[in-house]
């Protein structure tokens, strides 16, 4: 059998959700948070390493309790200056460091409007990288576990980030993309690649739906590739973000899923 027959048969049997998680970047200082959070159930919240001031990472908090949205802290490189979209590479012991204090300060902003930071998910660079790279990921799941082991970490299905949080007795939640196309192997197409970021509203949204209800996405090469999301990513500070948000809870709730958290 070849590995893509063998990826399509095993997307035929991935089971339908009849309930999904949406989730966004939010507290970036771009992109329209307030009507996102009426959209989304999860807030990835930035915490300031890549983009937010402490005074946006609070006002998306506050927001964020009042809507009723989860809140995850969206830890970063320290690189605000490239929005943490380039790899570095960082000592165990100094990003452990870096993470940590991300975490901390944003669930003590979170607390201070009557919240608290429920999960952890790396943002850009660092989230694809801890996808293969095995000493990153161990500092990630290092930093989140010495912070609070109740804490959930978000990623991509079959990374080494959520095999080795598994393994630290931490909870997974896992991850696919809305607006992202995906390569054969199931993981994200770089951003400076062609066709990596999808536009148009209607494409998305049927995406969503597919991938929520068969279990399968289509790959850029047009390989059927499998998907077991608990959540999926709505970036907000993309062109047409709330515009892409809504045609997808529409889609949604045409189709019979429910949007809500399916893992607390």
């Amino acid at each position: 059998m070849t590995a893509d027959k063998a990826r399509s048969d095993k997307a035929t049997v991935e089971p339908a959700r009849a309930r999904i998680d949406l989730n966004a970047d939010l507290g970036e200082g771009v992109g329209d948070d307030e009507t996102m959070l009426t959209i989304v159930t999860s807030a990835n919240i930035a915490c300031g390493f890549h983009a937010g001031t402490p005074a946006d990472l609070l006002a998306t908090c506050r927001a964020a309790v009042a809507a009723g949205v989860r809140i995850g802290a969206q830890v970063s490189y320290p690189d605000r200056a490239g929005f943490g979209r380039r790899f570095m590479e960082m000592s165990t012991p100094d990003l452990i460091a870096d993470l940590v204090y991300q975490i901390g300060a944003l669930d003590a902003l979170a607390r201070s409007v009557g919240g608290s930071v429920t999960y952890v998910k790396p943002h850009g660079a660092l989230y694809n990288t801890v996808v293969h790279h095995e000493q990153q990921a161990d500092a990630v799941v290092a930093a989140v576990r010495d912070v609070n082991p109740g804490l959930a970490m978000m990623g991509l299905p079959n990374s080494e980030i959520l095999a080795r949080a598994e393994r630290a007795g931490l909870r997974i939640i896992t991850e696919a993309f809305a607006d992202r196309a995906y390569t054969p192997t199931g993981t994200l197409v770089p951003r400076t690649e062609r066709g990596a970021v999808l536009s148009d509203s209607a494409e998305i949204a049927r995406r969503v739906v597919e991938m929520t209800t068969t279990g399968r996405l289509t790959a850029i090469d047009g390989t059927v590739v499998a998907v077991d999301a608990d959540s999926i990513c709505l970036h907000g500070d993309t062109q047409g973000a709330v515009g892409h948000a809504r045609a997808v809870r529409e889609a949604l709730a045409q189709a019979g899923v429910e949007v809500g958290l399916t893992r607390s």
